[in-house]
Order: structure tokens, then C-alpha cells, then sequence
């Protein structure tokens, strides 16, 4: 195959991640009638853990027949990093969940998306300086942020506000993810972490919540589409495409979650976005771009999300 068109695959690729990770949001949003937060997670990341066994068994063999040393899944530092990076996760998922029960799976998307601006923003705390086409991108997303969220008043909805922190907690997983990653194995590092995730998350769920057969039944389709087709599927198209696609090319396909989060939300959930909201989803759209132009963020490290 040549490399053009191993190339145009791998953005093929990358662009079904997307559209799933952009429907995710509606599942996430969806789960939420029924199940709380902790709950819908905890099952989730559990099944999207469980779901990278195989790429893991598939790697293994290949770095074995290659006579590539294989770190193993008991490996004291690839451990402390999975529990490190699964903590971030559970923290950021929480905040996310919390705050898409009562806002939109469109909005939801755009102001996630935000991370991959404050990736290199947050960087400048470690030395980073990021290219003006980052502060530009900064600039418009901010502005873009304002149209989206702020309406009749200048006060943020409790739900995007959620959102909102969430994201800064995506950014740092991205940068401790960029910081881990280089001198591990990246499969088995996400593995451990949405584990550990899951068992934060099945704590509080049985601290905070009580869930029923009949809500946990209701719930199964959107928590199933979020752990096997967001976490397990999304983050394996990710890891094939990545290693044919340009880091640039990767991070603007990648960055269209948050449209398809829009469609998903208008075609599955019937939700409308004012003309003010869709004109801040544009600018958002256009500071990420802007910023993701440079290739940063796909080369940070690995995103999970959603």
C-alpha cells in the first residue's frame, strides 16, 4: 500500500473516531436519565478496559516477534502511571458527567473540545511556549465560549460550568499522558487507567448512589455505546490511524467530535441551539483549529475521553 494511501485511510479512520466520539456524547447524555454519574462510569470504563485486551494480546506478539522487549502489566511504573493518569480520569469523567445532565450533548461537546487549546496553555507551567497561532486559537475559542454558554446575563450555566472544569482536567490527563506514555506501553498504560477509573468510580457509585435492575436495564444500550464503541473501539481506530496519519491532519479530524456532537444531539435527542449558540460553536471551532493546526496536541500524547 503506498503512503498516500495508507494515509488517506488512516484520516478515514480518524474521522469514524470521531463521529463516535461525537455520538457519545448523546449516549453519555442519554444514560443519565436513568443512572447516576458514578454508575454510568463505573460500568463504562470498565467494558472500554476490557475491550483493549485483545489490541494488548495483538501488540505483545508483535513486539515478541520482533524481539522487542515487552513491559509487562505488572511493571511498578507503568502501575503508578495508570493509577496517576486513571485518578485524572475519574475526576475529569465525573465532572463531565455531572454537567451533561443538564446541558446539551452539543454544548457538552464544544466546550470539551476546549482542551486541546489548554493543552499548550497549561504547558507554559512546564517550560512550554506555545506558537501565536495557539494564543490566536485561545482568543477565538474564548470568545466562541461566551456565545455558546452565556445568555441573559453574564452567568454560566451550572452544567457548562461542570463541563467547563472538566475540560481543564482532559488538558492536564493529555499532558500527563504526553509525559508517560514515551517510556511505557501506551495500551496497557490506558488499560490501567480506565481500571482504575472504573474502580474509583464503582466506590462513589456505591457510597452516593442506588440504582435499580429496571434503571440499570434502561441505561445498558447508552452505557454499552460509551464503553465499547467511545473507549474501546475509538481509542483502538485512534492508535492504528495515528501511527499512518500527520499529526496535524490527526488532531483537525479528531477535533470534529464536537460537531457530530452537535448532529448527534439535534438528529437522536432533538435539541436545537440558538443562532448565538451556533455562531460561538463556530468561533470555538475555528480557535481549535487554528490551534490544532500546528500538530501540538496530537503529539501530546493520547487522548481518551468521552
Amino acid at each position: 500500500m503506498s503512503i498516500a494511501s495508507s494515509r488517506s485511510r488512516a484520516n478515514l479512520l480518524l474521522l469514524l473516531t470521531a463521529v463516535i466520539w461525537g455520538f457519545a456524547f448523546v449516549a453519555q447524555r442519554s444514560g443519565m436519565a436513568h443512572v447516576g454519574p458514578f454508575t454510568f462510569n463505573a460500568i463504562r470504563f470498565l467494558i472500554g478496559g476490557l475491550a483493549l485486551l485483545p489490541l494488548m494480546l495483538i501488540f505483545d506478539r508483535r513486539r515478541a516477534a520482533a524481539k522487542v522487549p515487552v513491559v509487562a502489566i505488572s511493571n511498578r511504573a507503568l502501575l503508578r502511571g495508570g493509577m496517576l493518569a486513571g485518578a485524572v480520569i475519574f475526576a475529569a469523567a465525573t465532572l463531565q458527567q455531572m454537567g451533561i445532565a443538564s446541558t446539551t450533548a452539543g454544548k457538552a461537546g464544544f466546550i470539551t473540545s476546549l482542551y486541546v487549546v489548554l493543552v499548550p496553555l497549561l504547558g507554559l507551567a512546564l517550560g512550554h511556549r506555545p506558537p501565536a497561532a495557539v494564543w490566536a486559537g485561545a482568543i477565538l475559542a474564548t470568545a466562541g465560549l461566551y456565545f455558546l454558554t452565556i445568555e441573559g446575563g453574564f452567568r454560566m450555566a451550572w452544567g457548562d460550568a461542570l463541563v467547563l472544569a472538566g475540560a481543564f482536567l482532559w488538558a492536564g490527563h493529555v499532558l500527563l499522558i504526553g509525559h508517560l506514555s514515551p517510556t511505557t506501553d501506551p495500551v496497557k498504560l490506558a488499560f490501567l487507567q480506565f481500571m482504575a477509573c472504573a474502580a474509583l468510580s464503582a466506590i462513589a457509585a456505591a457510597l452516593t448512589e442506588t440504582t435499580s435492575t429496571a434503571d440499570l436495564r434502561a441505561a445498558l444500550p447508552p452505557i454499552l455505546y460509551a464503553g465499547i464503541m467511545s473507549v474501546g473501539v475509538g481509542y483502538t481506530l485512534q492508535v492504528i490511524a495515528q501511527g499512518h496519519a500527520r499529526p496535524a491532519d490527526a488532531a483537525i479530524l479528531l477535533s470534529l467530535e464536537a460537531v457530530f456532537a452537535v448532529i448527534g444531539g439535534w438528529l437522536l435527542l432533538g435539541e436545537q441551539l440558538s443562532p448565538r449558540a451556533l455562531f460561538g460553536c463556530a468561533l470555538m471551532l475555528a480557535g481549535i483549529l487554528l490551534s490544532q493546526g500546528v500538530g501540538r496536541p496530537a503529539d501530546t500524547g493520547v487522548e481518551i475521553s468521552h
